[in-house]
């Protein structure tokens, strides 16, 4: 049985289509192994893209466990978002790290498109 955390995690994951809520890179739900063979990974390459389940508002700052303030990022936005020293909105951070994409200074390493759906 899944946990509140798990089951929000896969509702947002599926709700944006397996793509991360900032940086809009595929990511996985269920088998790394998988992912990384579709997407011409190693397994420690696609590590950073397992799906985690983001608190746009951080529970730390008074953000709740509801659905809609829960959204599917990869572990390597979510870690970002959560170290830096002062809280950015969730939109403005989506905008920074689109920024960041766009000249190729976001992710080490980027999944092999298209895109297939990993669960």
């Amino acid at each position: 049985m899944m946990n509140r955390s798990a089951k929000q995690r896969s509702a947002a994951f599926h709700s944006q289509n397996g793509l991360c809520y900032y940086c809009d890179q595929p990511m996985w739900l269920r088998d790394c192994a998988a992912f990384a063979r579709v997407h011409g990974l190693s397994r420690k390459q696609a590590r950073q893209f397992e799906c985690t389940a983001e608190h746009l508002l951080p529970r730390s700052a008074g953000g709740t466990l509801r659905l809609d303030n829960v959204a599917a990022a990869c572990r390597c936005c979510n870690w970002r978002r959560g170290r830096l020293p002062v809280l950015i909105a969730p939109e403005a951070f989506r905008r920074h790290v689109q920024e960041r994409c766009k000249v190729g200074k976001w992710h080490s390493t980027l999944p092999a498109r298209p895109h297939k759906d990993h669960r």
